[in-house]
Order: structure tokens, then C-alpha cells, then sequence
């Protein structure tokens, strides 16, 4: 009877184990961190399709179309809350971000250029 309880006790740790290397990345997508990239919005993304303006009148015009505004790190495209008025001011520049990131989602806490 113990080597079955043992067996079942190892059984159940190693799916435990396995549960938990499969959920892995799903634990640390949410949390805080910190980016580099470029202010743009969520419709143009790291191509503004606005030719005769400026990457930041692009992605203010945008915005003020109800895009979001958007953090560019190479291919991702993040779309940002909060501090809209900071994220006007470095529209098209490179910034440095910190903030809450829940997927392709961030909550921004601080952002200054980089």
C-alpha cells in the first residue's frame, strides 16, 4: 500500500510540475515593467499611412480619430492607457515606459524620452 501512495504522490507532483511549466507564461504576462520604443497609435503602428505629415501630427490625428496611442517595440505594437497628455507631448519620439502590462495592453505609469 505505501509504494502506491508513494506513486500517486509522485504522479501528482509531476503533474503539478508540468501544469506549471505550461502556465508559465501566462503567470508572468501580467506585471510591471519596463520599454523602449516609439510613441505611435494602435491603427498605424510602426507604418503611419499619412504621408505628408510628421510621425507625431500622424499619430496625434489618428488619436484624436479614436485610435489609441500605442508603444512600437520592433514588431509589437502595445496599446497604452492613461497619461494621454505626456504621450501627445512624445508622439513619434522614442521613449522610455514603465508600466503594468497585461498582454498587448499597458497601463502606463511613467514614460520620458529615451
Amino acid at each position: 500500500m505505501s509504494r502506491f501512495v508513494t506513486k500517486t504522490h509522485y504522479l501528482g507532483l509531476a503533474l503539478l510540475a508540468g501544469v506549471l511549466l505550461l502556465n508559465a507564461p501566462l503567470l508572468n504576462a501580467a506585471g510591471k515593467k519596463t520599454l523602449t520604443g516609439t510613441v505611435s497609435d494602435v491603427m498605424c503602428g510602426a507604418k503611419h499611412k499619412m504621408g505628408d505629415v510628421s510621425a507625431a501630427e500622424c499619430t496625434n490625428k489618428c488619436v484624436g480619430m479614436n485610435s489609441k496611442y500605442a508603444l512600437v517595440v520592433g514588431k509589437t505594437v502595445y496599446e497604452l492607457e492613461g497619461k494621454a497628455d505626456d504621450l501627445k507631448a512624445l508622439a513619434g519620439q522614442k521613449v522610455k515606459l514603465t508600466g503594468t502590462v497585461d498582454g498587448k495592453k499597458i497601463q502606463v505609469e511613467s514614460v520620458s524620452k529615451a
